[in-house]
């Protein structure tokens, strides 16, 4: 069996806790992305009505700035939710598999085992605090920490995230 079929056991519980607690934070980040977009249409649509009574000979190119500034400023909220969504997910399912790490959903010395067969036997492994391992050998940096493994975890869902800013 090789160090890749190993790890299967550990990837499908990493990542069937992953997504757990993914879906439970996706659903509660819809749910916040969705209620900040609402507000921030709402701003947008005040500030453009606004900008529509300005809408004289005079006050069209201030009216059409306006429209630019309330798009931008909604723009810039969209943003500025999504960042705080994508890091409350991030950070819970850091949290999630940390715990998974913790309760010895893989057992410590699999993690090892797994970078001395990537790294061989002389690598130098280092445990994390939080959850999981490094490992060294002189050129090359192995690293299986928890936060690391949720990252990746993340990186997977590539343009799948999208989803998250969607309308529920």
């Amino acid at each position: 069996m090789t160090a890749v079929d190993e790890l299967d056991p550990v990837r499908a519980e990493l990542l069937r806790a992953a997504r757990a607690e993914a879906e439970a934070a996706v659903e509660q980040a819809r749910a916040d992305a969705a209620q900040t977009l609402r507000a921030a249409r709402a701003d947008a649509e005040r500030i453009l009505a606004r900008a529509r009574e300005l809408g004289t000979a005079d006050g069209c190119a201030a009216a059409a700035r306006e429209r630019v500034r309330a798009a931008e400023d909604a723009w810039s909220r969209e943003l500025a939710a999504r960042a705080e969504v994508y890091a409350d997910l991030q950070a819970a399912v850091r949290s999630g598999v940390r715990r998974a790490l913790a309760e010895g959903a893989v057992p410590a010395g699999r993690l090892a085992q797994t970078a001395g067969a990537l790294l061989g036997a002389d690598a130098r492994i280092t445990a994390v605090p939080g959850g999981g391992i490094t490992a060294d050998v002189p050129g090359r940096h192995l690293d299986l920490s928890a936060d690391t493994l949720a990252d990746h975890a993340l990186e997977r869902l590539g343009v799948r995230i999208e989803s998250l800013w969607g309308e529920p």
